[in-house]
């Protein structure tokens, strides 16, 4: 896209001045038809005289004194030189009395006495506006018409006077208020240049909160929407340099033990000895393997993944029946009795089948670990009217209510000589949990042991039903 396409400063003198336009120009228009109106009613009133004039000097005498009449006429002519006066004085039988004989008659012919009738004609000099008034004479119900005309060339002089008066001063206001606000407009936008600068000049390493003081309301939100994403990104960052820094140091021990077995084995003669070496490179080796996989999951189940790890619709109630089912050879080896309560025949939800499936594995074979030989494991899985709502529940010797909070810290174990994990699994199942906008939570069960309480948003076919 061409930078400057679509400039926000453009963009809004655009809006503010194309307004300002129509709106002179409807007032110019406005004003002219103002002027239009005043001065024809300036002109009907000075016909309007004329015409009176000459029929009272006609109506008198019945059939009026053509010299007179004329002397009329000539006064009023006099009186505006100007202006050339037309005007026609005819009886019912059309006998002209006095004035142009070509006159046209009056397209309305049957106006009641006394009544003017104002309107306009063309001719070959110009435009003419008229008046014609019907006069009775005495009783005997004859009429005398009078007819008075004027060019319409003073009229016209007069409207572009008007508008020419009217719309100057408001094309000065016009590019006066133009020139305001173009200075406006960049006053305003200063405060997003001066973002842009302090964008622009930060490192790619420079993750600290933009600070812009006296800047309106609208750069203090975008101003906020960036201060939000560089703190997430920091966050992102940090939490993947402690991901480094962990795993850097928890695979430090195991490597190193494996690298001292071996050397241990590469000296040893004895073939029994040799192979209680190799048993031991290979139990480390598992370890090590178990400890990379964990960390992996770890960073798939983490917030900066979400993009690469896509949501589909995965049945939890068969998913659960499955896994349990898939977990219990590994039980009976281990002397437990593991077993899956639950009603619901589907269970549909919007998640990733494999971190579903690592959430809880990680939870049967924590229990399988940890708890005494003879014990026994149960999986629940219930529903309420939002949620699915899945327990974990053994009945071994439980955890500490003052450490259950840490039991969810990467690498912390609550007894470090039981079992042979890492730290990581709890970890990875609040991980899961939240990446699903689920919770995980320890309760105690009765009369002793472990539930492991997970909740998990229904899908919107299943809030529905």
């Amino acid at each position: 896209m061409p930078q400057g396409k679509f400039s926000l400063k453009r963009q809004l003198l655009l809006w503010l001045l194309f307004p300002q336009l129509v709106l002179w120009l409807a007032g110019a228009v406005l004003s002219y038809q103002v002027a239009i109106h005043y001065a024809n009613a300036v002109i009907d009133n000075s016909l309007l005289q004329t015409a009176r004039a000459i029929a009272r000097q006609v109506e008198p005498q019945d059939a009026g004194s053509v010299d007179d009449l004329y002397k009329v006429v000539q006064l009023l002519i006099d009186e505006n030189p100007d202006d050339k006066l037309f005007y026609s004085v005819w009886t019912d039988s059309g006998k002209v009395l006095a004035g142009n004989r070509t006159l046209p008659r009056p397209p309305l012919s049957t106006a009641p006495p006394g009544t003017p009738y104002f309107y306009n004609i063309d001719q070959p000099n110009g435009p003419l506006r008229l008046v014609s008034i019907n006069y009775q004479l005495g009783a005997g119900g004859k009429f005398l018409h009078v007819q008075v005309g004027k060019g319409l060339s003073g009229r016209n002089q007069l409207s572009r006077e008007i508008l020419f008066a009217t719309a100057l001063p408001l094309g000065l206001l016009i590019v006066a208020m133009s020139l305001l606000v173009w200075w406006g407009i960049g006053r305003g936008l200063l405060p997003l240049t001066r973002l842009q600068s302090l964008v622009g000049k930060r490192s790619a390493q420079d993750l600290a909160p933009l600070e812009l003081l006296d800047a309106p309301e609208e750069v203090h939100a975008i101003t906020n929407a960036l201060n939000q994403l560089l703190a997430t990104t920091n966050e992102s960052i940090s939490r993947q340099r402690r991901f480094i820094a962990d795993a850097a140091h928890q695979l430090r021990t195991p490597l190193a033990g494996l690298k001292s077995q071996t050397e241990l084995a590469l000296r040893e003669t004895s073939p029994e000895t040799l192979r209680d070496r190799l048993n031991m490179v290979h139990a480390s080796a598992t370890r090590s393997i178990h400890l990379v996989n964990q960390l992996l999951t770890l960073a798939r189940s983490e917030p900066g993944s979400q993009n690469g790890m896509p949501t589909v619709k995965v049945d939890l109630a068969k998913l659960i029946r499955d896994l349990t089912a898939e977990c219990v050879p590994r039980s009976l080896a281990a002397g437990m009795d593991l077993g899956c309560d639950t009603v619901l025949a589907t269970a549909p939800i919007d998640g990733n089948p494999a971190l579903l499936r690592e959430l809880f594995i990680n939870l049967i074979e924590n229990a399988i670990k940890y708890i005494p030989r003879g014990g026994s494991i149960t999986v629940r899985l219930e529903e309420s009217a939002t949620h699915y709502l899945v327990d974990v529940e053994d009945d071994g010797n439980g955890i500490p209510d003052e450490q259950k909070p840490r039991v969810f810290e990467r690498f912390f174990r609550v007894n470090q000589n039981e079992g042979n994990g890492c730290g990581l699994g709890m970890a990875i199942v609040k991980e899961i949990a939240e990446r699903h906008g689920g919770s995980v939570e320890l309760r105690d069960a009765a009369p002793h042991g472990l539930i492991v309480h997970v909740t998990l948003p229904k899908g919107a076919d299943a809030a529905g039903r």
